[in-house]
């Protein structure tokens, strides 16, 4: 049993899908959360956290919390439920599912989940392993980080950059389709540190936002145009005689392949292409091949054009032409879960699946898996994610969601916008109330979380949802009959991953937070995991794969039927859907809007603040228009995924955004996306 805190301060973790993975500390007064900060003692949180986390308590204690099972009574898309037990809501499932199997086969079923809460356990172990033995569709979760992912690996083998603590050794800071601020406060920490040592801070994005404004400089391109940049900087630093060719002959492969591509992207061209004036590209090149230590901060934003793996395959390639995978605070990064991955194969168990040629499903064609896979889905298992607000082509997901032979059930702290289509929603613990494992993205530390509170109403955890339900199917005991800390136990276990040496469920316990590798990790140099040990600037896997095998750009596909391209990246108070309904955060933002350069506006006769109409062949939304010159002509940004409300006017943007693929990893294209605006009547 948990011993709730009447009064004192508690260490916790910040759950949410941010590359910061904070150490949190909780103050409770008579039972009761009161302040949330950040933990003084945690080696990068240092005492700081984002405004969105201090109000973690109206989210725990929000009078919506969901407490108890329910089931549906009116018609899908209202929000009509009546009180259940969980015996009942067990009973529906397991009966459902059983049927199914009879009359459609296990992949007629199909979990949708994300990383709502990042916790290990909560996230990517009973629940995987549940319906791997299930025989289940398989999802492929590349709403995120995909594209980019692999094409990081292409070049780089892994998920491998630099420690972010040792940016702080950096003279250039590049950050790259990445609004630092509002999504990874602990590296702009660190990049104000570099600064008031003499480093210069760039940043590069499509939108001139709260990042552009705290760099030193900005730079301002087209979107879906980055992989010109890099190829120009790098046609400026060859040119120029800038690389580090004994770095280069040492440690990597295709660096005269790279070169021969780059002399064809002159700053001139790159101008064409880009929108980046040719003296300034020369500028940036010769800035970045004369600066060591610099450092390249590649965002998440990159990755969600039809071009997204390419482009940041692309950049990724420019450290190593002047060597500063060698040098303190020099290189990149995109990701660095390489250096804590955990025992995914003990965790998941997908040797579990009766079937390994089972199908999968893309996350980010969900409306086109309900409405037109065959044989068709049946059963939609919803958990840690909001479909009805987070996957693109939004009208044909609800239209998917509205079947009434499909069987939806939802696990939620909330009645979200997907609860509207669910038969059975179901309520979630918050992670103080779990016992989970937290390894973050960005920084290299493990941290154990312990619970800090008895679980609300009659809420369970992922874990205990998926392993209760595992026992009434008739699972075996020895999978699935687990406690939490035997399930930490395997995935801490190091037999793939050296760096984890040493750290325990009992060190841990005792530590609370320890940093993979000791602190004692050897040069990128020496651990990089590609197939041949080097940086790859040609890539023999892609020319397998039927990619371009060197770095190079590409135009999105989208067509250009409509003028307009629209971006719609996140907000400072939202972490994609979540927070979207809390009252202090939505009032900080205010409401969603639509950046439009002044030059469009008017031409079209647009005020600043009067709401139009945007929209494409997929759909329609309402917004009011931001008149300026934070994005170029031509372009389009708004930010924030709201929640559905018709009082306040508040619509799911990704109505607009195409299912379309990117060009590796099976990634996302919400970016790559043309839009018409119009007055309203």
């Amino acid at each position: 049993m948990i011993k709730p805190a009447m009064n004192g301060t508690v260490r916790s973790v910040c759950p949410f899908d941010c590359p910061d993975t904070c150490g949190l500390s909780v103050t409770f007064e008579e039972g009761k959360i009161t302040k949330i900060t950040g933990d003084s003692e945690h080696p990068v949180t240092r005492g700081a956290i984002c405004n969105k986390v201090r109000q973690l308590n109206d989210r725990v204690y929000h009078p919506e919390r969901l407490l108890y099972p329910m089931r549906r009574t009116g018609p899908k898309g209202e929000l009509a439920f009546e009180r259940i037990t969980w015996d009942e809501a067990y009973k529906e499932i397991s009966a459902r599912m059983r049927r199914i199997i009879s009359e459609n086969g296990a992949e007629a079923i199909l979990p949708y989940s994300f990383y709502g809460n990042m916790g290990v356990l909560n996230s990517e172990s009973m629940d995987r392993r549940f319906f791997h033995r299930l025989g289940a569709s398989q999802l492929d979760r590349a709403i995120c980080n995909a594209a980019g992912s692999k094409g990081y690996s292409y070049t780089m083998g892994g998920s491998i950059g630099i420690d972010p603590e040792d940016t702080v050794h950096t003279k250039l800071f590049l950050i790259w389709g990445c609004n630092l601020v509002s999504t990874n406060m602990h590296q702009t920490m660190l990049a104000t540190e570099a600064r008031k040592n003499g480093a210069t801070v760039i940043h590069i994005d499509v939108h001139r936002n709260r990042t552009s404004a705290w760099a030193d400089r900005f730079v301002h391109l087209r979107p879906g145009t980055d992989a010109a940049l890099a190829l120009g900087m790098m046609h400026v630093i060859i040119r120029d005689g800038l690389t580090d060719m004994a770095f280069l002959e040492q440690n990597t492969l295709g660096y005269e392949d790279l070169f021969e591509q780059a002399a064809e992207y002159t700053p001139t061209r790159v101008e064409e292409i880009t929108g980046v004036p040719a003296a300034e590209v020369e500028e940036l090149g010769r800035l970045y091949g004369s600066t060591s230590p610099s450092f390249i901060r590649i965002g998440n934003g990159l990755q969600h054009h039809d071009n997204g793996g390419m482009i940041v395959r692309t950049i990724s390639c420019l450290p190593a032409l002047t060597g500063q995978w060698g040098v303190q605070g020099g290189g990149a990064m995109k990701g660095n879960s390489w250096y804590s991955r955990l025992n995914g194969m003990k965790l998941e168990r997908p040797d579990l699946l009766p079937d390994p040629e089972v199908r999968t499903v893309s996350m980010n064609q969900l409306g086109e898996a309900l409405l037109e896979l065959s044989p068709p889905i049946r059963m939609l298992f919803v958990y840690n994610s909001n479909p009805a607000v987070v996957a693109p082509d939004q009208n044909r997901v609800r239209e998917g969601l509205l079947r009434e032979d499909l069987f939806t059930v939802t696990h939620d702290l909330f009645l979200t916008d997907t609860c509207k289509y669910s038969d059975l929603v179901l309520p979630a613990t918050s992670h103080f109330e779990n016992l989970d494992l937290y390894t973050s993205y960005w920084h290299l530390y493990l941290q154990l979380h312990e619970p800090i509170m008895e679980p609300m109403g009659e809420c369970k955890s992922n874990f205990t949802l998926f392993k209760e339900l595992a026992l009434l199917m008739g699972f075996e005991e020895a999978e699935f009959n687990l406690t939490e800390e035997q399930m930490i136990a395997e995935a801490l276990d190091s037999e793939n991953n050296p760096l984890l040496e040493g750290i325990t469920y009992e060190t841990l316990k005792t530590n609370t937070w320890m940093k993979a590798g000791g602190g004692k990790l050897p040069p990128v140099t020496e651990m990089i995991p590609t197939a041949s040990g080097k940086i790859e600037l040609y890539s023999d896997a892609m020319a397998q794969a039927g990619l371009p095998p060197v770095p190079d750009y590409t135009p999105l596909r989208e067509p250009d039927t409509y003028p307009f391209l629209l971006t719609t990246g996140p907000n400072h108070s939202f972490i994609n859907s979540t927070f979207g309904n809390q009252e202090r955060l939505q009032k900080l933002e205010k409401e969603p809007l639509l950046h439009m350069h002044s030059q469009n506006a008017d031409e079209l006769g647009i005020k600043d603040g009067e709401r139009v109409k945007i929209r494409n062949d997929r759909g329609e939304v309402e917004m009011a228009v931001r008149i300026g010159h934070d994005v170029l002509p031509g372009v389009l940004v708004t930010q924030g995924l709201w929640w559905d409300d018709q009082k306040k006017g508040h619509q799911a943007v990704n109505t607009l955004t195409p299912q379309r693929l990117a060009d590796m990893g099976g990634g996302a294209t919400f970016f790559s996306n043309r839009v018409e605006v119009l007055k309203l009547e």
